[in-house]
């Protein structure tokens, strides 16, 4: 049985930094493309980052680049998601999802796995 259990959320100020971690289990991690969205109160669930299976590559919702860093550790059977200089728009419930073998694809129908998310919420 897939799981994906994602963590470090929390409540923070404007500016600051926020690791989120998604641990999988169930599946061969390595071969994996796993990505992050989110979702805010009322509005639809937003791609955020995805880093490839491989590793190689790594691609960007346009509001968090050169602000957010997606990373993988294959011998935790981790993805990352490295969150600098918050802002209070980045407030949502941030999910991970897992594709096998997957192109970093944005669209939520894509991934077959989720997890159950982990609340960021950034205040002024």
């Amino acid at each position: 049985q897939v799981q994906l259990v994602e963590s470090g959320g929390g409540l923070v100020q404007a500016g600051t930094s926020l690791r989120l971690s998604c641990t999988a289990s169930g599946l061969t991690f390595r071969f994996y493309t796993m990505a992050w969205f989110r979702q805010a109160p009322g509005k639809e669930r937003e791609f955020v980052a995805a880093i490839l299976w491989d590793g190689l590559s790594t691609f960007y919702a346009d509001p968090v680049k050169g602000r957010f860093t997606a990373s993988r550790d294959n011998a935790k059977n981790t993805a990352y998601l490295q969150m600098d200089n918050l802002e209070i728009e980045d407030t949502a419930r941030y999910y991970c999802g897992a594709e096998k073998f997957g192109s970093g694809r944005r669209s939520v129908s894509t991934y077959g796995h989720w997890g159950q998310g982990t609340q960021v919420t950034v205040s002024s």
